[in-house]
């Protein structure tokens, strides 16, 4: 893969692996196997996840009282590390200490939420061009649709974004400029926003939306296309996690979704065909009203989708 950067603008390029914490290693293990996630022991007393295919290692898992977002790792290019360090430091953000049994590489540093963050160089898991598909269409005279029979499970082929709940979004979107050196989206004023990479990805790395408290929402996987959104469905159906939202489309982003509930409250989406930012383009962000932040078709919102999984616990 080529390496896309946009040599006039400094910042964070990917999502590395996050570390969360849950009450059952079993209960875990269950849930993203059955999402289409290579789900292996770590050596470690945990689970670590990676997709199919891939070497990479996108989440970490161990057991705890409760489910908890622990900290998100980010990647840049290794020359400019220093240099996003000596930003950080110059927007008045201080270094920590990593956590217990964490990586110490690159350094380490809290948004505003107090979740540590680890920035270090690593590999460019954004893409660098857009991947868009289309299931076949029908050609007249023959049969189009698979038989159901012959349908190989769905197997999402990496994570695309995470979207976290915060008490604060200006704070953050500040947060992600300012020191991440990552680019407003898209957003509907202090409720929800959208962040890209400045180096070529997806419409968004990081969603952020207005909550009680900081948690984890959602970890968004991407798939091929809209069939494999409806076939992730019906797999996750199957496998008896039965609550969720969708099969709908978004208009921020603009991708087909479906989420399903995890055991602990929070969600994982199989997401296709989402807009895609060049790292050559200058993406103009806006103020978009509510009705327009959120889906452009599909089921009304649950109840449980605007819940936060990790307060109150």
């Amino acid at each position: 893969m080529t390496q896309n950067r946009r040599p006039d603008r400094l910042g964070i390029h990917s999502i590395g692996e996050f570390r969360m914490t849950v009450p059952s290693l079993d209960e875990a293990r269950r849930f993203y196997t059955a999402f289409g996630l290579d789900v292996q022991s770590d050596g470690k007393n945990g689970l670590s996840i990676r997709t199919f295919g891939s070497p990479h290692i996108w989440g970490r898992l161990r057991e705890g009282a409760r489910k908890k977002f622990e900290w998100l790792t980010l990647h840049c290019f290794e020359d400019d590390l220093e240099a996003l360090r000596d930003r950080a430091r110059s927007a008045g953000v201080d270094a920590i200490v990593p956590p217990p049994d964490a990586d110490p590489s690159g350094f380490w540093i809290r948004n505003p939420d107090g979740m540590p963050l680890q920035i270090r160089a690593g590999l460019k898991t954004t893409l660098d061009e857009a991947a868009h598909w289309n299931p076949p269409l029908p050609v007249d005279g023959v049969r189009c649709a698979p038989y159901r029979r012959n349908t190989p499970p769905v197997r999402p082929t990496r994570l695309s974004h995470i979207a976290f709940a915060t008490p604060g979004v200006p704070a953050q979107i500040d947060f992600c400029e300012r020191v991440l050196g990552l680019r407003l989206s898209d957003r509907s004023g202090d409720g929800v926003a959208f962040i890209h990479a400045p180096h070529g990805g997806d419409h968004h790395l990081f969603a952020l939306a207005a909550s009680s408290g900081p948690a984890l929402h959602h970890l968004s996987w991407d798939v091929p296309t809209v069939e494999e959104v409806g076939l992730g469905y019906m797999q996750m159906n199957a496998a008896g996690y039965r609550n969720g939202w969708g099969i709908g489309r978004h208009v921020l982003g603009s991708n087909y979704f479906y989420y399903v509930q995890d055991p602990w409250g929070s969600f994982s989406e199989y997401s296709a065909t989402m807009d895609y930012i060049p790292a050559s383009a200058d993406w103009v962000a806006l103020d978009h009203a509510p009705e327009d932040s959120m889906y452009l078709w599909g089921p009304d919102l649950p109840v449980i989708f605007v819940e936060n999984s990790e307060q109150g616990a």
